[in-house]
């Protein structure tokens, strides 16, 4: 697909892809490498959900900027694992699971069957931290529409993960917050600006997105992780 119709497309679908006007960065590539990548055990299992309100917010409370689906349901994250048929030597049927190297984390209500939104999550390690790449893993009203499946693309966005005490601490990079290192230089990195979203979508390759995290992400003066837009702690519930 053309880089312009790519962007095209960017633009009508930025909000069901992962991507509102709330904050967060987008990348069409993966933020890691494979090399990179974590399983996590204690990350597995229920919680509930809890805005933080970064430094630099002048207003009394950030819980607004998050929808309501965000925080009043259960986080279920568990690693996924896919099932596959075979046929046994006898000719029998027979399934096998295979666990993958990434998690599902689903936003439900208190039927565990009803998620209203899920996420490839993947997690995954640079210079001892440890961040998440969080992508849509499944729309149902897509899912349903022949159209809209050809003209949708998941995209990625970058958090930082944090766990202490039985709680997760996730902090996306913000968007404004990119595009201001962009404009003063302090990161060179490949991107373009969508009009119609009146947003940044940055274009690097999985290689350059790692290396900016590698080189700038572990130091407050480029990115301070405690002072992002859109960060939230995640309280165990079982």
């Amino acid at each position: 697909m053309k880089l312009k119709k790519l962007l095209f497309v960017f633009g009508i679908f930025l909000f069901i892809s992962g991507c509102s006007d709330f904050c967060m960065i987008c990348s069409l590539n993966p933020f890691y490498l494979g090399g990179n990548v974590a399983l996590v055990p204690e990350i597995e299992g229920n919680w509930s959900a809890h805005p933080i309100q970064s430094k630099s917010d002048s207003t009394s409370n950030n819980s607004g900027k998050w929808e309501k689906a965000d925080t009043t349901s259960i986080w279920r994250i568990n690693q996924f694992i896919s099932e596959e048929q075979i046929k046994t030597k006898k000719g029998k049927d027979s399934t096998v699971f295979k666990p993958q190297n990434f998690y599902v984390a689903k936003l439900t209500g208190n039927n565990p069957d009803s998620a209203r939104y899920q996420f490839h999550l993947t997690l995954f390690r640079i210079n001892g931290a440890l961040y998440g790449d969080f992508s849509p893993r499944e729309v149902t009203d897509i899912q349903q529409s022949l159209m809209a499946r050809e003209n949708y693309f998941a995209v990625h966005t970058l958090a930082r993960i944090q766990i202490k005490n039985n709680q997760l601490f996730v902090s996306w990079l913000g968007s404004d917050y990119m595009k201001d290192m962009i404009e003063k230089k302090r990161v060179r990195i490949k991107y373009r600006y969508v009009p119609d979203a009146g947003r940044l979508l940055l274009t690097a390759s999985s290689q350059d997105l790692t290396e900016m995290i590698e080189r700038y992400a572990d130091q407050k003066r480029f990115i301070d992780w405690d002072d992002q837009p859109a960060m939230l702690k995640l309280n165990r519930l079982n």
